[in-house]
């Protein structure tokens, strides 16, 4: 049995990256939360709800990622200057928000400037961000006052943000976690005094005022000193919340999902990778497989610290450009060492892209180096990411990939005994694909996997030679079915049945 605080506590890492915070921030939030809770009164029922709700803030990080990458070129800076800018003060939140996106995004500030005031009241992403932190906390079990309150992440005090209700309709844990977020934000930015003075400024705003009120600096206390993960655990009440081993891959799986949502070409990547490798590790007999399925779902977890533009864009990438993209699998080792009960697993997942030649990164180990259940990984990682495509590369046949396995292992690069027992399990994989589910005809799966990529509704319309208002019609009539209200919550859902992309 795992504890789900120490667990997610460290999976929170991958949303600290996804939203440009410093390691342990979601960690250090959850901290002062609970203290916070405990400062006013709260029952534990109270404090267990603010310290899951503090620690997730982020949860939904991802769900606007490739679009925020569109139009601003850069997603993560997207989300840390909208969290550090006060809405109230718009003037002083232009002249914060534009230059740091437009430095992160390599584009000149009129240009960034432009695109904020287009958008600036445009809800939609407000709202995705709370359809799928909502959608993902319920697939983790975390209880209903968590899922409404990670569904209501971007509400505001004065109704102003979304949804539009405010006050007291705002779940208590939440205003609670509200209060603990900007607190954490400014004293990892500019210091505690900086802390102190912004939740005051924001009081009767986006922070409830009475409990912007019982707020003291003493709450942050040693916070830089102490070990956040090990704070979280001693403050957490009793019972504390346990995960089994087999529940497991379903937490993984979650975690993988919502990195995967960086960019539509990713959609169920991780996943696939998932099931190809645990199966390969099977039939090889390994006594880790069940670990190399974790390490599959996990793998990529580090993609969410670089930007979606580089994930989707279509040209070739400049060589800085590639050297972040390859920072990628070191983020996801750094993040999953935060968990002793996943350090095989960070290692494991921290190898994907490891070659048996040495030619690999980010360490460029060498065969002697490489267990077989990393080789198995790579393998698996190489053949998913070969048949799916990208921005850069159109998808190969299964044929064609495992054509370049073949070659990858006469090369030196990949190991003969992972890529065979990998290309064994692949039909098999295949024929348990996901068709259909929750009653969705053909046409209502093809709309749903249209939208997931990101067209529009004229663009999905020309595709299906129908009209925009048509193409309107089906999207919304698919996202009732499914019960989600964004394109980003629908990518979720397609990638948790199986219907990201359709059968090879």
């Amino acid at each position: 049995m795992f504890r789900l605080l120490g667990l997610l506590g460290g999976l929170s890492g991958a949303m600290d990256l996804g939203s440009g915070a410093g390691l342990d921030e979601s960690l250090k939030r959850c901290v002062v939360g609970a203290r916070l809770a405990r400062a006013i009164g709260a029952t534990d029922a109270e404090v267990r709800d603010v310290m899951y709700t503090s620690l997730l803030e982020h949860l939904g990080c991802t769900a606007v990622s490739y679009e925020s990458g569109q139009l601003f070129g850069d997603d993560i800076s997207v989300v840390r200057l909208s969290f550090l800018m006060d809405p109230s003060r718009p003037g002083v939140a232009m002249r914060t928000f534009v230059p740091g996106v437009a430095a992160a995004a390599g584009r000149s500030r009129a240009a960034t400037l432009l695109t904020a005031l287009r958008t600036v009241r445009d809800s939609a992403g407000m709202e995705a961000t709370c359809d799928v932190g909502e959608r993902a906390a319920r697939r983790l079990g975390l209880g209903d006052t968590v899922v409404a309150s990670l569904g209501q992440m971007t509400a505001m005090w004065n109704g102003k943000g979304w949804p539009r209700h405010g006050g007291s309709a705002i779940p208590r844990p939440l205003r609670v976690a509200h209060v603990a977020g900007a607190a954490v934000l400014f004293a990892e930015h500019t210091g505690i005094a900086s802390a102190a003075e912004e939740v005051s400024r924001r009081a009767g705003t986006w922070l409830d005022p009475e409990l912007a009120g019982a707020f003291s600096v003493g709450l942050l206390d040693g916070l830089e000193e102490a070990d956040a993960l090990e704070l979280s655990l001693e403050l957490e009440p009793d019972p504390v919340l346990l995960v089994s081993a087999t529940q497991l891959p379903d937490v993984a799986a979650t975690f993988g999902d919502l990195v995967d949502l960086k960019s539509p070409s990713l959609h169920g990547h991780s996943r696939a990778v998932a099931g190809l490798a645990g199966d390969a590790a099977t039939v090889l007999g390994l006594a880790e497989a069940e670990r190399v399925r974790v390490a599959g779902h996990l793998h990529d977890l580090g993609r969410a610290g670089v930007s979606s533009r580089i994930w989707s864009k279509p040209s070739a990438l400049t060589r800085s450009e590639r050297d972040q993209a390859r920072l990628h699998p070191y983020f996801t080792e750094r993040v999953l060492a935060r968990v002793p009960a996943l350090e095989d697993v960070a290692r494991l997942a921290g190898q994907h892209h490891e070659r048996c030649d040495g030619s690999g990164y980010h360490r460029g180990l060498r065969g002697p180096d490489l267990p077989l259940a990393s080789r198995v990984l790579a393998a698996a990682d190489r053949y998913q990411r070969d048949v799916e495509g990208g921005p850069r590369r159109a998808p190969l046949s299964a044929r064609e990939a495992a054509s370049g396995l073949a070659s990858a292992v006469r090369g030196g690069a990949l190991d003969r005994e992972a890529v065979d027992a990998v290309l064994h399990v692949t039909g098999d994989v295949a024929r348990r694909r996901s068709h259909a589910v929750g009653g969705l005809t053909d046409r209502q799966l093809e709309v749903l996997r249209l939208v997931t990529t990101g067209l529009s509704n004229r663009q999905i319309g020309a595709r299906l030679g129908i009209s925009t208002r048509t193409a309107e019609h089906h999207v919304q009539d698919v996202y009732e079915r499914i019960g989600v209200r964004s394109r980003a919550a629908a990518a979720l859902f397609a990638m948790e049945h199986g219907l990201a992309r359709p059968p090879a």
